[in-house]
């Protein structure tokens, strides 16, 4: 099973594509494919038929994933590297940066 140092509900910055320098939360991760979607960012066009949810149809604008190497975690306001720490039986996620 695949680990990641990035988890759903973290605020991370994108640090390479056409989004970079965009920030937002971690939507979901999907771990066979090593992407991440996150809220608001590689946005794309996506047109829908009338349906019973949507009887108007039409181009709905949605997050596309992207791949969790292109982001970073986002402490304070600047993105930061993740770390590990293990204090007995616990392992703590920690900013390389600030070792918080």
């Amino acid at each position: 099973m695949k680990k990641f140092k990035i988890k759903s509900g973290d605020t991370v910055k994108v640090i390479t594509g056409t989004s970079k320098n965009s920030e937002g939360k971690v939507l979901q991760i999907l771990k066979d494919k090593d992407r991440v979607l996150v809220e608001g960012v590689n946005l794309v066009s996506k047109h829908t038929k009338p349906s019973a949810q949507n009887p108007q149809g039409g181009i709905v604008k949605k997050e596309a994933s992207i791949h969790i190497s292109n982001v970073m975690l986002v402490e304070d306001g600047v993105a930061v590297r993740v770390g590990y720490k293990v204090d007995g039986d616990t392992k703590t996620r920690i900013s390389k940066k600030t070792k918080k």
